[in-house]
This record gives C-alpha cells, sequence and structure tokens, in this order.
C-alpha cells in the first residue's frame, strides 16, 4: 500500500496533494521497517522464553507487553490515513491516455506527397 500512494503521488496534479503527504509516507515507510526489525527481535524473544512460557504465562504477557511498548503503533495509525488520501486523490485526478498522443496525419495529396499533377 505504501509503495502505490508512493507511486500514485508521483502522478498526481499538484493540485490534488498535499505539501506534507511526502514526509508523511516517509515516516510510514521508516515504522515499517521498524516494526520488520521488531518482529525479529520479538521472535528471538520469544525462542529465549523459559520453556513452559507459552501464552498467557506471566513471563510471555511481559514480554509482550514490552514488544507492544516498543512497536511505535501510534506513528503508523497516525499517518496511515494519508495512503487512503492519496488514493482518494488519485481517483480524482483526470485520467490520462494510455498511449501517448501521436500527431495528427496529413494527406498524402498535400504537403510532401503531392507531385505536382
Amino acid at each position: 500500500m505504501l509503495a502505490t500512494a508512493r507511486l500514485q503521488l508521483q502522478h498526481l496534479p499538484a493540485h490534488l496533494t498535499r505539501d506534507s503527504w511526502p514526509g508523511q509516507l516517509t515516516i510510514l515507510e521508516e515504522a515499517l521497517s521498524h516494526l520488520d526489525a521488531l518482529d525479529a527481535q520479538w521472535r528471538q524473544t520469544r525462542a529465549q522464553l523459559p520453556e513452559g512460557a507459552g501464552p498467557g504465562s506471566d513471563a510471555y504477557v511481559d514480554a509482550l507487553d514490552e514488544h507492544h511498548a516498543d512497536a511505535g503503533l501510534r506513528t503508523t495509525a497516525s499517518h496511515a490515513r494519508q495512503c487512503l488520501d492519496i488514493q482518494a486523490a488519485a481517483r480524482r485526478a483526470p485520467s490520462r491516455p494510455k498511449h501517448a498522443q501521436l500527431p495528427a496525419l496529413t494527406s498524402r495529396r498535400s504537403g510532401h506527397g503531392a507531385r505536382g499533377r
């Protein structure tokens, strides 16, 4: 979704965009990268829990609470709306032709195609 929003933003007319969108997308990309790192850290933490410390145990719940506190979900939630706003702006943007416009063809009888008949 972030990659789509970034691409759409590059092609939107300026009057349909907000100056804050590129920065907010960057913040979301950084938050996503942070979440990926935290996920890897959570897997490592779970692997190091004592035997029998599964879901519901005090050790597991404490580790999970700490993980959630570090996740930065507030940042993600506060900026994620921008992806939806960019999508809405892309839908409002005038559609562009799918193929490049070719110049109009001239008649063979006029211009360089005529042979003085």
